[in-house]
């Protein structure tokens, strides 16, 4: 990860939350009709394979795989919060941050510093490279100043991450289909809550 200081307008999706979308992305998003793409050992390496973080000799137990699910739901957690989600309780958010800060100190990054900035890195390869970059982007977003901006769809079960490009940074959903489904969700709620309290 070369360093570079991210100097764009908000509007922009900068390369680090490229990085992250892209391993956030990888759960079965509802209308996006995805497949589980960290099911099995197998599916995370022909998953490292595809994005070039690995090779034939990588070595990715079934362990690695209920890792790489584990901190993506964190992270899939944290970006809901980003959206404003009301299903997803301080108590859930808690959770997922104290699992974050534990996986940090497991795969530590070591500071790049240089002529024209810093950066941070992994110093690890295979799996613990791969969880060690969507941390260091992560963070590289929120000094930025535009960590908030990366969302998860708030259309359940769709979750689908994405890069907040509105002016007024207003969006939550990953597009219209979902904002759609959404608003007749909560129209239909509205009508049977007015229904349960009208007098018969």
């Amino acid at each position: 990860m070369p360093p570079r200081t991210i100097e764009r307008s908000p509007l922009a999706q900068p390369p680090e939350a490229d990085v992250v979308l892209q391993f956030v992305n990888t759960h079965p998003a509802g209308p996006h009709r995805l497949k589980e793409r960290f099911g099995s050992a197998q599916d995370l390496h022909a998953w490292l394979l595809e994005n070039a973080m690995g090779s034939q000799t990588t070595r990715v137990t079934e362990a690695d795989a209920a890792a790489a699910r584990e901190l993506r739901e964190a992270l899939i957690t944290v970006l809901l919060i980003h959206s404003g989600d009301k299903g997803t309780t301080p108590e859930v958010l808690a959770q997922a941050e104290e699992y974050l800060r534990l996986i940090a100190s497991r795969y530590p990054l070591i500071t790049v510093v240089t002529a024209s900035g810093a950066s941070l890195e992994t110093a690890q390869t295979g799996v613990p490279g791969l969880f060690g970059t969507v941390l260091a982007n992560a963070t590289q977003l929120a000094q930025a100043g535009v960590w908030d901006r990366v969302r998860a769809c708030r259309h359940d079960p769709c979750h689908f991450g994405f890069f907040d490009r509105t002016r007024n940074s207003s969006a939550v959903f990953c597009g219209t289909k979902c904002g759609s489904r959404a608003s007749m969700r909560a129209y239909r709620q509205r009508k049977k809550d007015l229904a349960a309290t009208t007098p018969t």
